[in-house]
């Protein structure tokens, strides 16, 4: 599978070639990344002619975008609002001998050194959201992947800057954003879905959307909020 990059005036995009019919355009949420998926068959002038004329569209829906309303850079203070599964938590920093967090009714405790800096306590932070999260998702993945038949996959958690999850097909690996530690489940779950279904079919055509209607029927919605939530 050869991918190359175009770039049209300010927009980079990625242009992977595959055994398909017709072009595919995609905007991706949360940061407004573009992809073509192209036949193989096509030459990369073909495709940044059909970019080009597509440009107007593609600002658009970048705008759209990235006009999305995003969170404040946290400064780890007490009394400081955090998402954890769609729910607000204020922030309360304790001093301790060694740093832990807990999750007390509508507060996060974060335990921490007094000397600790701001990146300790976030690492304190994102060590925990990475330890529920993989609770959440490995029972997702378990429950859907008995339903959807599919055997020998792994699956990570790290920080992405433009995705919430991708797919290596060839190695059943799936990779899911750390960020979704703040989104409500339903939304963690779509995402789940949409990369387990990747699995069965590699492009975003007819067969995956069949597919995600029959196994999460309400992912359009989820997706919708998903989209629209603080980034």
């Amino acid at each position: 599978m050869a991918i190359e990059v175009l770039h049209i005036g300010p927009v980079e995009i990625e242009v992977t070639f595959k055994a398909i019919k017709n072009l595919h355009l995609s905007v991706h949420p949360p940061y407004g990344r573009v992809t073509i998926a192209s036949p193989d068959y096509y030459d990369l002038e073909k495709v940044k002619i059909y970019a080009a004329t597509k440009l107007s569209w593609i600002k658009r829906e970048q705008k759209k975008i990235r006009s999305q309303e995003r969170e404040e850079p946290k400064l780890m203070i007490t009394r400081e609002s955090h998402q954890f599964l769609g729910q607000r938590y204020l922030l309360k920093v304790i001093d301790a001998h060694r740093p832990k967090l807990v999750l007390k009714h509508n507060t996060i405790e974060l335990y921490s050194l007094p000397e600790a800096s701001l990146e300790q306590k976030q690492k304190t932070l994102y060590n925990w959201y990475k330890k529920e999260l993989e609770g959440k998702i490995g029972n997702l993945i378990f429950d859907y992947s008995k339903i959807m038949n599919i055997t020998d996959l792994n699956f990570g958690i790290r920080k992405m800057k433009t995705k919430w999850g991708s797919c290596n097909i060839e190695k059943g690996m799936l990779w899911f954003n750390i960020e979704l530690a703040k989104k409500p489940i339903d939304c963690i779950e779509y995402i789940v879905v949409h990369e387990l279904v990747h699995l069965m079919e590699r492009n975003h055509n007819k067969n995956f959307i069949i597919l995600m209607d029959k196994f999460l029927p309400n992912w359009r919605l989820q997706k919708k909020i998903l989209n629209e939530l603080p980034l």
